[in-house]
């Protein structure tokens, strides 16, 4: 029987396997579906302490699975597909029919973003389509920008944006935004953002080393199309955590975010850490902070256990 076992392999399931392995724990990651997260199928990442010069998304995901297979984690490429919560040990099954018995689990699944789902779209995704403006925002400075959504995050973003971009364009399949008056109004009132109403993207344009560079519009009212040409789209429609596997085990709010105190669940003995408890920062230093916390609250939960 396993003490830990890590379900997911970004930043957060990659730092608790440091810490819990630091800790002797020996802990199991399991890597699931998409090793490393939506790290990934990013580029360039400017924003993670330490690195001056940046550093690319699945180098730096690389770089954490190393520093924890050093001090003894485990990592194996298997996804979890059942999960019994309901009594110790926990017992998870993966794909290929194996189970796994473990006193404590820490679930670091993560949370996918919402794409619109074209084909275009989905091969220039970390090559100037993105779901974060936060996180790449500072790529385009003095470059048009596009962002899908209605939305407080698409206002969000948008406004963010125009720190860098030389201007926003937001696209809504609406005529009025969903998003709270407030920031609605904000947006609606920057003079570095347009709008285009009643329109979606029908189509992502790339050019060398599958840059974006320009849309394709369709306005839905009229069927008319048209082209923008942008050097950036950013999908602003939300994010879905990972957590069907766990679905009606651990508590979570109404969209399947894991509500957790501290990364504790209200499964004792279980752990939730990085972007499926947080709807709100979706950050790769925030995510990694929070795999330390829930490993250091295994650590003392498995000491209180006598384990």
């Amino acid at each position: 029987m396993q003490k830990v076992v890590i379900i997911g392999s970004g930043p957060a399931g990659l730092t608790a396997a440091l810490y819990t392995a630091r800790a002797n724990l020996k802990p199991l990651v399991l890597e699931g579906i998409e090793p490393g997260g939506q790290l990934t199928t990013t580029t360039d990442v400017e924003n993670y302490p330490g690195f001056p010069e940046g550093i690319q998304g699945p180098q730096l995901i690389d770089e954490m699975r190393k520093q924890a297979q050093r001090f003894g984690a485990d990592c194996q490429f298997k996804t979890v597909v059942k999960a019994d919560l309901s009594k110790q040990p926990f017992r998870l099954e993966l794909d290929g029919g194996d189970t796994i018995e473990t006193a404590v689990v820490i679930i670091a699944t993560g949370a996918s973003a919402k794409y619109i789902g074209l084909e275009s779209e989905q091969k220039l995704i970390g090559h100037g389509v993105t779901s974060c403006a936060t996180c790449d925002g500072a790529f385009y400075r003095d470059m048009p920008v596009a962002v899908v959504g209605g939305g407080d995050t698409a206002m969000e973003e948008a406004l963010f944006l125009t720190r860098f971009a030389s201007q926003v364009t937001v696209i809504h399949r609406r005529d009025e935004f969903r998003a709270s008056k407030i920031m609605a109004e904000r947006t609606l009132a920057h003079e570095k953002i347009d709008v285009a109403w009643n329109t979606v993207v029908d189509e992502v344009y790339g050019v060398e080393k599958n840059l974006v560079s320009g849309l394709r519009l369709k306005n839905v009212k009229t069927d008319e199309c048209s082209d923008l040409t942008v050097d950036g789209l950013f999908v602003a429609i939300g994010h879905q955590p990972n957590t069907d596997v766990f679905k009606g085990q651990v508590d979570t709010d109404d969209v399947g975010y894991i509500l957790a105190q501290n990364t504790r669940t209200n499964v004792a003995g279980v752990f939730a850490a990085g972007d499926v408890t947080d709807p709100t920062y979706r950050q790769a230093i925030t995510a990694a902070g929070s795999g330390c916390m829930a490993a250091l609250e295994a650590e003392r939960y498995l000491e209180a256990q006598g384990q």
